[in-house]
């Protein structure tokens, strides 16, 4: 989901306050479980995702407790049926760690494969931009411009 926001390196404000939403929108929905039974969404059915511990941390005080949020590592081998990932950086010249960092297609497809029914991203717009030096950078910024559910807000849908 397209998060506009400028500046932000470690900590995105934006973001935070709109996976907040995006979780209370969520609860307040059903799951269905693969055997045909539906449920309430449960905030144990919620994981966050974001790469930098200043923003999980800033993640964990807005989301309601139940809520499990960490960096990829943290949630290497669990699911849940809806995984919300922050890409939290405004522009991939302003992430600390470098792009290929942030963009590595392995914390990626770790993040997004956590999910069991949904995932979404949020992210800022500019992150589709970054000036890449070599294929390999081209490649993990292609990455991210074709999640689906990265462009799908783009277009005003969820």
């Amino acid at each position: 989901m397209s998060v506009p926001h400028e500046g932000n390196a470690q900590i995105a404000p934006e973001e935070v306050a709109a996976i907040q939403a995006a979780v209370h929108q969520l609860l307040t929905g059903t799951w269905t479980e693969k055997d045909g039974t539906t449920r309430s969404m449960r905030q144990s059915d919620i994981i966050v995702v974001a790469p930098y511990n200043a923003q999980v941390n800033g993640l964990r005080d807005a989301l309601p407790d139940g809520i499990r949020v960490g960096t990829v590592d943290k949630f290497q081998g669990q699911e849940a049926p809806v995984c919300l990932v922050s890409m939290t950086a405004s522009s991939a010249e302003e992430t600390p760690r470098g792009m290929d960092f942030l963009f590595s297609l392995n914390r990626i497809n770790v993040a997004v494969s956590r999910a069991k029914g949904l995932a979404l991203v949020f992210g800022a717009p500019r992150l589709r931009e970054a000036k890449c030096e070599t294929v390999e950078q081209m490649r993990l910024v292609n990455t991210l411009c074709a999640l689906p559910v990265f462009k799908q807000n783009e277009r005003g849908s969820a």
